[in-house]
């Protein structure tokens, strides 16, 4: 076993994503010596694949409403979030040299829609601050102030004043987010909430003529509804793709939290598809008015609605023929189809996980209580938020949180 033993006061990050080099950059600026420590080959995986389609990096909504997007997390969040906002983190990406841009959808990118322009440019900013990388080290044993990796087949053993842990979630383990930490921090008697799949596609039960003749259809142009146990019923636009096997995209990414949990709560869940959100009832009955005679009941639906295809294909999928004997009834039909679906899909194929270290588990600047000196941030922690910027967000600024967390840590201990 080789064992390293640092001469001057460091601080260990383990974990080279977005979470981890925000940490790493703020406890540097505060005049630390900061190892990072990844168990790839190189830094930001993830976040350079996610940046690929173009790179989404928060959002320009206004605060109240960016908080909620954390769901039961928000007010948790709220403390890391407020004193690093969406306005924060775009002057923080300027400094870098990077432009950004807000889209229509209100999401802001960088000018080019790139994520590898930015990374090179902090990478470069964090190494000439000092801070140094140590990649291939993958985190197989922790205690308060200590870490051993595994490096190319041999034990390395580093020692610091202090430690963060960021290491993602489950999603992606490809890239690095494995969530094989999960077992080392239960054994510190840290609680953890169990990793689930999150921002993910969902698994439902097809007839075989719609997963002969439609699987991998856009369904384009509708809103999903669904219920909350409060009685407050969440409704969203967009689109997404009827699978072979169930639905996937970002319409139903959306709706994943609430569909997840009913899951869990009883085996299957359900929402409402409005297949004519631009259109009330009452417009879509007039419409449906307009018959011809001896005209195909899927001509009449096209004509008249422009309803065809998938959609068709799932009204029939859900509905016998005798709720369409009426205009009345079809378009309640047509406003309100219902689908369940009975499972999410694996963590591996999801965008982010929920789960991780438990709220109970860390004190307000994220030290973990069971292991003082050791600090969480990003998606290792437990919460979850839908795409649109909103998880970047969250690892930068738990990222920032810990940082100064552990700068408070060295200075209550006399380290300066």
């Amino acid at each position: 076993m080789q064992e390293v033993v640092q001469t001057q006061k460091t601080v260990i990050v383990v974990g080279a994503g977005p979470a981890g080099l925000m940490a790493a950059e703020g406890i540097c600026a505060a005049g630390h010596q900061v190892h990072v420590y990844d168990a790839k080959p190189s830094a930001c995986r993830k976040f350079l694949l996610a940046g690929v389609g173009g790179m989404n990096i928060t959002h320009s909504e206004a605060y109240p409403e960016f908080i909620q997007r954390y769901y039961d997390k928000a007010n948790w969040l709220d403390t890391a979030i407020g004193q690093f906002d969406a306005d924060a983190l775009c002057d923080w990406i300027h400094s870098l040299g990077i432009e950004t841009f807000v889209g229509t959808s209100g999401r802001v990118f960088p000018k080019d829609m790139k994520a590898a322009p930015l990374l090179r440019h902090w990478l470069t900013r964090l190494r000439e601050s000092g801070v140094v990388f140590h990649m291939r080290h993958k985190m197989i044993a922790l205690d308060s102030h200590r870490v051993t990796f595994d490096h190319n087949g041999d034990d390395v053993v580093v020692q610091a004043d202090a430690i963060v842990l960021a290491m993602g979630g489950a999603s992606w383990p490809k890239l690095g987010s494995d969530g094989a930490w999960l077992p080392t921090l239960q054994d510190s008697g840290v609680s953890v909430a169990p990793l689930q799949s999150a921002n993910c596609g969902f698994y439902s039960e097809w007839s075989e003529h719609l997963q002969t003749k439609f699987a991998g259809s856009p369904l384009k142009d509708v809103a999903f509804s669904f219920t909350l146990s409060d009685g407050h019923v969440v409704t969203k636009k967009g689109e997404c793709i009827v699978t072979k096997d169930g639905m996937e995209g970002s319409l139903i990414y959306a709706f994943s939290k609430y569909l997840r949990d009913g899951i869990n709560d009883s085996g299957q869940s359900s929402l409402l598809m409005d297949f004519l959100p631009l259109q009330n009832e009452e417009q879509v009955i007039k419409k449906l008015r307009n018959t011809k005679a001896k005209e195909s009941f899927g001509k009449y639906l096209k004509r008249t609605l422009g309803i065809s295809g998938v959609k068709a294909a799932l009204l029939h999928e859900f509905f016998s023929k005798e709720a369409f004997h009426t205009p009345e009834s079809l378009a309640r039909c047509l406003k309100a189809v219902p689908v369940s679906f009975y499972k999410t899909k694996s963590i591996d194929e999801a965008i982010s996980s929920a789960g991780g270290v438990c709220e109970s588990s860390v004190d307000s600047v994220l030290m973990l209580n069971a292991v003082p000196g050791v600090f969480c941030a990003g998606e290792m922690l437990d919460w979850e938020a839908p795409t649109g910027g909103y998880l970047l967000t969250a690892c930068f600024a738990t990222g920032r949180l810990a940082a100064k967390g552990v700068c408070d840590f060295l200075a209550d201990r006399g380290v300066t």
